[in-house]
Protein backbone atom coordinates (compact mmCIF):
# COMPACT_ATOMS: atom_id res chain seq x y z
CA UNK A 1 0.00 0.00 0.00
CA UNK A 2 1.15 3.46 -1.20
CA UNK A 3 1.94 6.27 1.17
CA UNK A 4 -1.18 8.07 -0.25
CA UNK A 5 -3.63 4.38 0.50
CA UNK A 6 -2.55 4.83 4.13
CA UNK A 7 -3.27 8.65 4.10
CA UNK A 8 -6.92 8.10 2.36
CA UNK A 9 -7.51 5.11 4.19
CA UNK A 10 -6.96 7.21 7.97
CA UNK A 11 -8.38 10.01 6.50
CA UNK A 12 -11.44 9.47 4.37
CA UNK A 13 -11.98 5.89 3.77
CA UNK A 14 -15.25 6.01 2.52
CA UNK A 15 -14.29 8.75 -0.29
CA UNK A 16 -13.52 11.95 -0.93
CA UNK A 17 -15.65 14.91 -0.86
CA UNK A 18 -15.93 17.26 -3.63
CA UNK A 19 -16.78 20.71 -4.07
CA UNK A 20 -17.09 23.71 -5.81
CA UNK A 21 -13.78 26.24 -6.14
CA UNK A 22 -16.28 28.63 -5.17
CA UNK A 23 -17.03 26.49 -2.21
CA UNK A 24 -13.56 25.99 -0.98
CA UNK A 25 -12.10 29.92 -2.38
CA UNK A 26 -13.16 33.24 -3.52
CA UNK A 27 -11.95 34.49 -7.17
CA UNK A 28 -10.70 37.90 -7.76
CA UNK A 29 -10.17 39.65 -11.01
CA UNK A 30 -6.53 41.67 -11.27
CA UNK A 31 -7.04 44.97 -12.83
CA UNK A 32 -5.29 48.03 -14.55
CA UNK A 33 -1.51 46.51 -15.27
CA UNK A 34 -0.17 46.60 -18.41
CA UNK A 35 2.91 45.22 -20.17
CA UNK A 36 4.32 48.68 -20.65
CA UNK A 37 3.97 48.82 -16.58
CA UNK A 38 6.53 46.20 -16.08
CA UNK A 39 10.19 47.22 -14.22
CA UNK A 40 13.12 45.47 -13.60
CA UNK A 41 12.54 46.51 -9.99
CA UNK A 42 10.15 47.31 -7.46
CA UNK A 43 7.21 45.14 -6.30
CA UNK A 44 6.76 41.81 -8.08
CA UNK A 45 4.31 41.72 -10.84
CA UNK A 46 2.67 39.08 -13.06
CA UNK A 47 0.82 39.88 -16.26
CA UNK A 48 -1.29 37.69 -17.69
CA UNK A 49 0.77 36.66 -20.68
CA UNK A 50 3.20 35.51 -18.17
CA UNK A 51 1.33 33.09 -17.53
CA UNK A 52 1.03 31.45 -20.58
CA UNK A 53 5.08 31.70 -21.66
CA UNK A 54 6.96 32.14 -17.95
CA UNK A 55 5.54 30.11 -15.17
CA UNK A 56 5.07 26.84 -14.81
CA UNK A 57 2.55 24.67 -12.22
CA UNK A 58 4.03 27.09 -9.54
CA UNK A 59 6.70 29.97 -8.55
CA UNK A 60 8.75 31.67 -5.86
CA UNK A 61 9.86 34.68 -7.96
CA UNK A 62 8.50 37.23 -11.07
CA UNK A 63 10.41 38.22 -13.57
CA UNK A 64 8.93 41.83 -13.84
CA UNK A 65 8.21 44.14 -11.04
CA UNK A 66 6.26 47.59 -10.83
CA UNK A 67 6.86 50.03 -9.13
CA UNK A 68 5.79 50.49 -5.50
CA UNK A 69 3.38 53.39 -5.96
CA UNK A 70 1.66 51.87 -8.65
CA UNK A 71 1.47 48.88 -7.02
CA UNK A 72 -0.63 50.10 -4.32
CA UNK A 73 -3.66 50.50 -6.57
CA UNK A 74 -3.48 46.70 -8.31
CA UNK A 75 -4.55 43.85 -6.73
CA UNK A 76 -2.64 41.39 -5.37
CA UNK A 77 -1.78 37.49 -5.00
CA UNK A 78 -0.90 36.83 -1.28
CA UNK A 79 1.77 33.60 -0.86
CA UNK A 80 -0.64 30.45 -1.81
CA UNK A 81 -2.81 31.77 -3.91
CA UNK A 82 -3.31 30.89 -7.64
CA UNK A 83 -3.21 33.35 -10.38
CA UNK A 84 -5.02 32.35 -13.47
CA UNK A 85 -4.57 33.43 -17.00
CA UNK A 86 -8.19 33.89 -17.89
CA UNK A 87 -7.84 34.43 -22.01
CA UNK A 88 -6.15 32.78 -24.47
CA UNK A 89 -7.07 31.94 -28.53
CA UNK A 90 -6.96 28.57 -27.82
CA UNK A 91 -8.93 26.90 -25.38
CA UNK A 92 -6.61 23.89 -24.38
CA UNK A 93 -4.17 27.88 -22.40
CA UNK A 94 -7.67 29.22 -21.36
CA UNK A 95 -7.52 29.24 -17.09
CA UNK A 96 -3.64 28.33 -17.45
CA UNK A 97 -2.99 28.32 -13.55
CA UNK A 98 0.85 28.77 -11.67
CA UNK A 99 0.68 29.40 -7.76
CA UNK A 100 2.70 32.36 -6.08
CA UNK A 101 4.76 30.66 -3.74
CA UNK A 102 7.30 34.13 -3.37
CA UNK A 103 7.35 35.36 0.20
CA UNK A 104 5.71 38.79 -0.69
CA UNK A 105 2.56 39.77 -2.21
CA UNK A 106 2.49 39.94 -5.68
CA UNK A 107 0.25 42.44 -8.15
CA UNK A 108 -1.66 41.09 -10.91
CA UNK A 109 -2.52 42.21 -14.48
CA UNK A 110 -6.03 42.01 -15.82
CA UNK A 111 -7.33 39.27 -17.83
CA UNK A 112 -6.00 36.95 -14.41
CA UNK A 113 -7.88 35.80 -11.09
CA UNK A 114 -6.39 35.61 -8.42
CA UNK A 115 -8.11 32.48 -6.51
CA UNK A 116 -7.61 32.75 -2.82
CA UNK A 117 -8.32 29.34 -1.05
CA UNK A 118 -7.23 26.80 1.71
CA UNK A 119 -6.12 23.84 -0.21
CA UNK A 120 -2.46 22.84 -0.87
CA UNK A 121 -1.29 25.70 -3.28
CA UNK A 122 0.66 23.17 -5.96
CA UNK A 123 -2.28 20.45 -4.77
CA UNK A 124 -4.80 22.96 -6.67
CA UNK A 125 -2.25 24.35 -9.48
CA UNK A 126 -1.74 20.26 -10.51
CA UNK A 127 -5.78 20.08 -10.57
CA UNK A 128 -5.66 22.79 -13.25
CA UNK A 129 -3.73 20.91 -15.54
CA UNK A 130 -5.90 17.64 -15.31
CA UNK A 131 -8.39 16.55 -17.86
CA UNK A 132 -10.92 16.80 -15.18
CA UNK A 133 -10.35 19.98 -14.69
CA UNK A 134 -10.32 20.61 -18.59
CA UNK A 135 -13.35 18.84 -19.17
CA UNK A 136 -15.35 21.46 -17.16
CA UNK A 137 -13.99 24.18 -17.87
CA UNK A 138 -14.99 23.89 -21.69
CA UNK A 139 -18.72 24.49 -21.10
CA UNK A 140 -17.78 28.23 -19.26
CA UNK A 141 -15.41 29.35 -22.47
CA UNK A 142 -16.80 32.14 -24.48
CA UNK A 143 -16.08 34.51 -27.25
CA UNK A 144 -14.91 33.72 -30.84
CA UNK A 145 -11.19 34.81 -31.47
CA UNK A 146 -10.16 35.94 -28.02
CA UNK A 147 -11.57 32.91 -25.54
CA UNK A 148 -12.09 33.67 -21.79
CA UNK A 149 -13.54 32.32 -18.67
CA UNK A 150 -14.82 34.45 -15.67
CA UNK A 151 -14.52 34.06 -12.39
CA UNK A 152 -18.29 32.79 -11.54
CA UNK A 153 -17.76 29.85 -14.43
CA UNK A 154 -14.58 28.76 -12.62
CA UNK A 155 -16.21 28.92 -9.48
CA UNK A 156 -18.68 26.07 -10.43
CA UNK A 157 -15.62 23.93 -11.27
CA UNK A 158 -16.18 20.84 -8.49
CA UNK A 159 -12.84 19.86 -6.94
CA UNK A 160 -11.78 16.78 -5.11
CA UNK A 161 -10.78 18.10 -1.46
CA UNK A 162 -8.85 15.35 0.50
CA UNK A 163 -7.58 15.90 3.51
CA UNK A 164 -4.83 18.76 3.99
CA UNK A 165 -2.33 15.80 4.35
CA UNK A 166 -3.16 13.87 0.94
CA UNK A 167 -2.93 17.02 -0.91
CA UNK A 168 0.73 17.36 0.36
CA UNK A 169 1.47 13.54 -0.01
CA UNK A 170 0.08 13.83 -4.19
CA UNK A 171 2.40 17.03 -4.51
CA UNK A 172 5.39 15.63 -2.68
CA UNK A 173 4.78 12.53 -5.50
CA UNK A 174 3.99 14.63 -8.59
CA UNK A 175 6.84 17.22 -7.85
CA UNK A 176 9.00 14.21 -8.11
CA UNK A 177 7.48 12.95 -11.49
CA UNK A 178 7.35 16.38 -12.74
CA UNK A 179 11.20 16.78 -12.29
CA UNK A 180 11.79 13.11 -13.88
CA UNK A 181 9.63 14.04 -16.62
CA UNK A 182 11.31 17.50 -17.32
CA UNK A 183 14.54 15.59 -17.59
CA UNK A 184 13.84 12.80 -19.52
CA UNK A 185 12.34 15.49 -22.15
CA UNK A 186 15.02 17.58 -22.02
CA UNK A 187 17.46 14.63 -22.99
CA UNK A 188 14.86 13.67 -25.92
CA UNK A 189 14.69 17.60 -27.07
CA UNK A 190 18.30 17.47 -27.35
CA UNK A 191 18.77 14.29 -29.16
CA UNK A 192 15.64 15.42 -31.92
CA UNK A 193 17.88 18.96 -32.18
CA UNK A 194 20.81 16.72 -32.91
CA UNK A 195 19.01 14.36 -35.21
CA UNK A 196 17.39 17.60 -37.08
CA UNK A 197 20.49 19.27 -37.91
CA UNK A 198 21.98 16.09 -39.26
CA UNK A 199 18.78 15.26 -40.86
CA UNK A 200 19.17 18.87 -42.79
CA UNK A 201 22.71 18.89 -43.67
CA UNK A 202 22.39 14.86 -45.54
CA UNK A 203 18.75 16.71 -46.75
CA UNK A 204 20.98 19.51 -48.70
CA UNK A 205 23.70 17.40 -49.40
CA UNK A 206 21.88 14.76 -51.66
CA UNK A 207 20.01 17.46 -52.94
CA UNK A 208 23.25 19.13 -54.51
CA UNK A 209 24.90 15.78 -55.00
CA UNK A 210 24.41 15.64 -59.00
CA UNK A 211 26.23 18.70 -59.94
CA UNK A 212 25.30 18.23 -63.99
CA UNK A 213 21.47 18.64 -62.90
CA UNK A 214 19.16 21.29 -64.49
CA UNK A 215 17.68 23.57 -62.06
CA UNK A 216 14.36 23.94 -63.48
CA UNK A 217 11.65 26.81 -62.93
CA UNK A 218 8.75 25.72 -61.03
CA UNK A 219 6.80 27.03 -63.86
CA UNK A 220 7.50 24.75 -66.16
CA UNK A 221 6.88 21.48 -64.77
CA UNK A 222 3.75 22.28 -62.39
CA UNK A 223 0.33 23.90 -62.27
CA UNK A 224 -0.98 26.16 -59.33
CA UNK A 225 -4.30 26.84 -58.15
CA UNK A 226 -5.25 28.85 -55.62
CA UNK A 227 -7.60 27.41 -52.75
CA UNK A 228 -11.38 27.67 -51.84
CA UNK A 229 -13.11 30.35 -49.96
CA UNK A 230 -15.56 29.43 -47.31
CA UNK A 231 -15.91 29.40 -43.17
CA UNK A 232 -14.69 26.47 -41.61
CA UNK A 233 -17.18 24.57 -39.50
CA UNK A 234 -17.27 21.56 -37.08
CA UNK A 235 -19.52 19.82 -39.12
CA UNK A 236 -19.54 19.31 -43.00
CA UNK A 237 -19.39 16.87 -46.03
CA UNK A 238 -15.07 17.81 -46.30
CA UNK A 239 -12.08 18.47 -44.26
CA UNK A 240 -11.07 21.85 -44.68
CA UNK A 241 -7.73 22.19 -44.89
CA UNK A 242 -6.17 25.77 -43.91
CA UNK A 243 -2.85 26.78 -43.21
CA UNK A 244 -3.18 26.31 -39.42
CA UNK A 245 -3.49 22.79 -40.34
CA UNK A 246 0.03 22.03 -41.18
CA UNK A 247 2.82 22.02 -38.81
CA UNK A 248 6.48 23.63 -39.27
CA UNK A 249 7.63 20.30 -40.04
CA UNK A 250 5.06 19.89 -42.90
CA UNK A 251 2.86 17.24 -41.95
CA UNK A 252 -0.98 17.39 -42.02
CA UNK A 253 -1.79 17.38 -38.27
CA UNK A 254 -4.52 15.08 -37.72
CA UNK A 255 -6.18 16.90 -34.74
CA UNK A 256 -8.32 20.54 -34.93
CA UNK A 257 -9.60 19.55 -38.80
CA UNK A 258 -12.47 21.69 -39.75
CA UNK A 259 -14.96 21.16 -42.12
CA UNK A 260 -17.10 22.73 -45.04
CA UNK A 261 -20.22 21.62 -47.22
CA UNK A 262 -20.28 20.41 -50.69
CA UNK A 263 -21.26 23.19 -53.35
CA UNK A 264 -21.58 23.42 -56.82
CA UNK A 265 -17.92 24.57 -57.17
CA UNK A 266 -16.29 22.47 -54.62
CA UNK A 267 -15.13 19.45 -56.91
CA UNK A 268 -12.16 21.37 -58.31
CA UNK A 269 -10.70 22.40 -54.72
CA UNK A 270 -10.44 18.60 -54.09
CA UNK A 271 -6.66 17.18 -53.30
CA UNK A 272 -5.86 14.09 -54.17
CA UNK A 273 -2.58 11.96 -53.15
CA UNK A 274 0.42 13.84 -54.42
CA UNK A 275 -0.67 16.86 -54.53
CA UNK A 276 1.46 19.75 -52.71
CA UNK A 277 0.03 22.57 -50.71
CA UNK A 278 1.98 25.37 -50.66
CA UNK A 279 1.08 28.41 -47.72
CA UNK A 280 1.08 31.67 -50.02
CA UNK A 281 0.67 34.30 -46.96
CA UNK A 282 1.28 35.47 -43.46
CA UNK A 283 4.37 34.20 -40.83
CA UNK A 284 4.21 30.85 -42.21
CA UNK A 285 4.20 31.46 -45.90
CA UNK A 286 6.21 28.79 -47.80
CA UNK A 287 5.66 26.24 -45.35
CA UNK A 288 4.65 22.72 -47.77
CA UNK A 289 2.75 19.72 -47.14
CA UNK A 290 2.71 16.41 -49.51
CA UNK A 291 -1.56 15.22 -49.48
CA UNK A 292 -1.29 11.27 -48.54
CA UNK A 293 -4.18 9.29 -48.53
CA UNK A 294 -6.78 11.50 -46.84
CA UNK A 295 -10.75 12.06 -46.70
CA UNK A 296 -12.33 13.66 -49.22
CA UNK A 297 -10.65 17.01 -48.42
CA UNK A 298 -10.23 20.53 -50.28
CA UNK A 299 -8.08 23.41 -49.28
CA UNK A 300 -8.43 26.95 -48.38
CA UNK A 301 -8.03 30.03 -50.42
CA UNK A 302 -4.70 31.26 -48.62
CA UNK A 303 -3.61 27.88 -49.82
CA UNK A 304 -1.90 27.17 -53.15
CA UNK A 305 -2.29 23.73 -54.92
CA UNK A 306 0.78 22.06 -57.10
CA UNK A 307 0.03 19.66 -59.37
CA UNK A 308 3.15 18.41 -61.27
CA UNK A 309 3.33 17.46 -65.15
CA UNK A 310 3.74 13.15 -65.50
CA UNK A 311 7.04 12.00 -65.47
CA UNK A 312 8.49 15.47 -64.45
CA UNK A 313 8.94 15.49 -60.71
CA UNK A 314 7.98 13.25 -58.07
CA UNK A 315 5.71 15.04 -55.05
CA UNK A 316 7.29 13.61 -52.52
CA UNK A 317 11.19 14.58 -53.93
CA UNK A 318 9.59 18.63 -54.12
CA UNK A 319 8.09 18.10 -51.06
CA UNK A 320 12.39 17.08 -49.32
CA UNK A 321 12.81 19.92 -51.80
CA UNK A 322 10.79 22.52 -50.44
CA UNK A 323 11.61 21.68 -46.48
CA UNK A 324 15.66 22.76 -47.63
CA UNK A 325 17.61 25.23 -47.39
CA UNK A 326 17.76 25.22 -51.50
CA UNK A 327 14.08 26.10 -51.28
CA UNK A 328 14.19 28.56 -48.29
CA UNK A 329 16.76 31.10 -49.56
CA UNK A 330 14.75 31.36 -52.47
CA UNK A 331 11.23 31.30 -50.90
CA UNK A 332 13.03 34.30 -48.25
CA UNK A 333 14.27 36.62 -50.95
CA UNK A 334 10.94 36.23 -53.55
CA UNK A 335 8.34 36.96 -50.66
CA UNK A 336 6.77 40.18 -50.79
CA UNK A 337 4.13 42.41 -48.89
CA UNK A 338 5.18 44.30 -45.65
CA UNK A 339 3.23 43.26 -42.07
CA UNK A 340 1.52 40.53 -43.80
CA UNK A 341 3.97 38.70 -46.41
CA UNK A 342 2.63 37.37 -49.57
CA UNK A 343 4.09 34.72 -51.97
CA UNK A 344 2.07 33.85 -54.50
CA UNK A 345 2.11 31.75 -57.77
CA UNK A 346 3.83 34.22 -59.74
CA UNK A 347 6.79 34.41 -57.35
CA UNK A 348 6.43 30.56 -56.57
CA UNK A 349 6.86 29.38 -60.11
CA UNK A 350 10.28 31.19 -60.49
CA UNK A 351 11.70 28.98 -57.40
CA UNK A 352 14.27 26.83 -58.96
CA UNK A 353 14.20 23.41 -58.72
CA UNK A 354 16.98 20.47 -58.82
CA UNK A 355 15.49 17.71 -61.26
CA UNK A 356 17.20 14.50 -61.81
CA UNK A 357 16.28 11.69 -63.68
CA UNK A 358 12.95 10.30 -61.99
CA UNK A 359 15.27 6.92 -60.53
CA UNK A 360 17.58 8.99 -59.36
CA UNK A 361 14.84 11.24 -57.50
CA UNK A 362 12.95 8.25 -56.00
CA UNK A 363 16.28 7.21 -54.59
CA UNK A 364 16.70 10.51 -52.77
CA UNK A 365 12.96 9.81 -51.36
CA UNK A 366 13.59 6.89 -49.96
CA UNK A 367 16.97 8.06 -47.95
CA UNK A 368 15.09 11.01 -46.71
CA UNK A 369 11.82 9.72 -45.71
CA UNK A 370 13.75 7.49 -43.18
CA UNK A 371 15.25 10.40 -41.51
CA UNK A 372 12.49 12.41 -41.81
CA UNK A 373 10.58 9.88 -40.10
CA UNK A 374 12.86 9.89 -37.39
CA UNK A 375 12.68 13.53 -36.55
CA UNK A 376 9.31 14.08 -37.32
CA UNK A 377 6.87 11.64 -37.67
CA UNK A 378 4.06 12.02 -35.02
CA UNK A 379 3.54 8.74 -34.90
CA UNK A 380 7.12 7.44 -34.40
CA UNK A 381 10.72 8.29 -33.92
CA UNK A 382 11.22 11.23 -31.26
CA UNK A 383 8.45 12.98 -31.60
CA UNK A 384 6.42 9.92 -30.46
CA UNK A 385 8.87 9.56 -27.56
CA UNK A 386 8.59 12.74 -26.41
CA UNK A 387 4.87 12.63 -26.80
CA UNK A 388 4.52 9.24 -25.09
CA UNK A 389 5.86 10.76 -22.49
CA UNK A 390 3.61 13.49 -21.86
CA UNK A 391 0.71 11.44 -21.90
CA UNK A 392 2.56 9.52 -19.85
CA UNK A 393 2.81 11.97 -17.45
CA UNK A 394 -0.84 13.50 -17.39
CA UNK A 395 -1.78 9.83 -17.18
CA UNK A 396 -0.43 9.45 -13.67
CA UNK A 397 -1.31 13.12 -12.58
CA UNK A 398 -5.17 12.65 -13.56
CA UNK A 399 -4.93 9.10 -11.42
CA UNK A 400 -3.30 10.88 -8.89
CA UNK A 401 -6.00 13.54 -8.37
CA UNK A 402 -9.11 11.01 -8.88
CA UNK A 403 -11.20 9.74 -5.62
CA UNK A 404 -13.63 7.53 -4.96
CA UNK A 405 -16.38 10.19 -3.79
CA UNK A 406 -18.06 9.93 -0.81
CA UNK A 407 -21.81 9.40 -0.42
CA UNK A 408 -23.40 12.20 1.14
Amino acid sequence: MSRIDELIERYAPDGVEYRTLGDVGEFVRGNGLQKTDLRDTGVPAIHYGQIHTVYGVWTEKAVSCVEPEFAARLRRAEPGNLIIATTSEDDGAVAKATAWLGGTEVAVSGDAHIYRHGLDPKYVAYFFQSEAFKDQKQSGITGTKVRRISGDRLARIRIPVPHLEVQREIVRVLDAFTELEAELEAELEAELEVRTQQYAHYRDSLLLADRDVDWVPLGRIAAFKYGYTATAKMEGDYRFIRITDINPQGKLLPNGAKFVDMSHDTDQYLVKPGDVLMARTGATYGKTVLIGEIAPAVYASFLIRIRFGERTLLPSYYWHFAQSQLYWSQANRLVGGGAQPQFNANSLKTVLVPVPPLEQQQRVVDLLDGFDALVNDLSSGLPAEIEARRQQYAYYRDRLLSFKEVVA
